[in-house]
């Protein structure tokens, strides 16, 4: 057999999903070199991070050395607070961006980056589940590959959060926050960094530096699962405050809370605690790319351990205490520890065998009959009538 290459990349379309939260993918129809075809749903944060890396390895062919020898195509930057024309335009781009990098040189179109990023993940392979309120919203692009504005979706609606205290980035793909900045949130990732935009501005944030402004973000987070859901650890965490966990990396755990600001409720047999996100992945996900988002970001800060918060929400509903997870937990263990209920077969032969065990007693002794006269003694004076008539 060959080399593993991919023949053609032609965009489908995109879906408006609703969990965790709000977002947009784009699904890709892949064909492959053994014409096995493949579809695979990629976000635009994701293309354009494999666009930046792809410059990276490719210096010359992007330009970077001397501008007249770039090959590798544009591709903006995320720009999606312009709404529903930047919708209908970015799918044009994408189909160009694609068709252009296909025909580049074999080193560039069949280099290992681009094989990898659009392998089929186990994402790619989920179904919507029935217990989701709101199903994906699918967009096809039309035959004639000409997109009308009327056909695909209307404009894109933003969530609209406020900053709860200043916030000094750390790395050129995030964003500073000054308290009281009102920010448009674009992407919400599990790992607990936000994509958000702000004016011109645009970057990755601290989940818990926002808060919505129409109501309690403690509201937005879904309910626990104490039946959990089992992860892996790829890096080790030294536990920072009392309501932490300490792991190594491999450890085996269960996720039973997973919030929105990165870091989730995990339990290793029964002791539960905050642990972030970002250093969990399920067996068979692609580790490599969770620990690029390691190296590049890390873990968000806790709401915790920020000092001078100030919060525009009086009530909010209080978070789940260690001690609440910890009850539940066992609860849930002592529940699945219990045998399991016999069936109607099992049920007749425990029967069958009770009263077999019965019959293998004793029987107790039977007392001995009183005499007449004592009898006679004892009964009532009818008793007595009908025994003087009877002789």
């Amino acid at each position: 057999m060959g080399d593993t290459f991919i023949r053609h990349i032609a965009l489908l379309g995109f879906e408006k999903r609703f969990v965790p939260s709000q977002h947009y993918v784009y699904m890709f129809l892949v064909k492959w070199q053994d014409l096995s075809e493949k579809v695979v749903y990629r976000r635009f944060t994701e293309i354009y991070e494999f666009h930046k890396m792809l410059k990276e390895m490719f210096p010359i062919e992007a330009g970077d050395i001397n501008p007249e020898n770039r090959i590798i195509p544009h591709l903006p930057a995320p720009r999606w607070f312009d709404g529903q024309r930047t919708a209908e335009s970015r799918q044009g781009t994408l189909t160009d961006y694609y068709s252009a990098l296909m025909g580049l040189p074999i080193k560039i179109s069949r280099c290992p980056h681009l094989l990898d990023f659009f392998k089929v993940r186990p994402d790619d392979l989920k179904l919507p589940m029935d217990s989701q309120v709101k199903k994906p919203e699918t967009y096809l692009m039309p035959k004639d590959g000409k997109t009308n504005i009327a056909d695909i979706t209307g404009p894109i609606i933003l969530q609209t959060y406020r900053v709860i205290a200043d916030y000094e980035k750390s790395s050129g793909t995030e964003m500073a926050l000054a308290t009281g900045d009102v920010v448009d949130v674009v992407e919400k990732s599990e790992s607990g960094w936000w994509f958000c935009q702000m004016k011109a501005k645009r970057g990755w944030v601290p989940a818990s530096y926002l808060e919505p402004m129409d109501s309690p973000d403690e509201l937005e987070d879904p309910e626990p699962n104490y039946e959990g859901e089992p992860y892996i650890t790829i890096k080790a965490y030294t536990a920072v405050e009392k309501d932490e966990m300490s792991l190594d990396e491999g450890e085996a755990i269960e996720v039973i809370h997973k919030l929105l600001d990165g870091w989730w409720v995990v339990r290793k047999e029964d002791i539960t605690g905050y642990f972030p996100s970002m250093y969990l992945e399920k067996s068979g996900q692609d580790l490599a790319q969770a620990r690029r988002q390691i190296k590049s970001r890390g873990a968000p800060p806790r709401r915790s351990s920020i000092r001078n918060a100030h919060s525009i929400h009086q009530r909010s509903r209080k978070r789940l205490s260690q001690d609440t997870y910890r009850r539940n937990s066992v609860r849930y263990l002592q529940q699945r520890r219990r045998p399991v209920r016999p069936g109607p077969e099992s049920a007749g032969t425990r029967l069958q065998e009770k009263s077999q065990a019965e019959r293998a007693k004793p029987q107790p002794a039977v007392p001995p009959r009183p005499s007449a006269d004592l009898i006679l003694h004892r009964c009532s004076e009818s008793t007595k009538r009908k025994l003087a008539s009877a002789v």
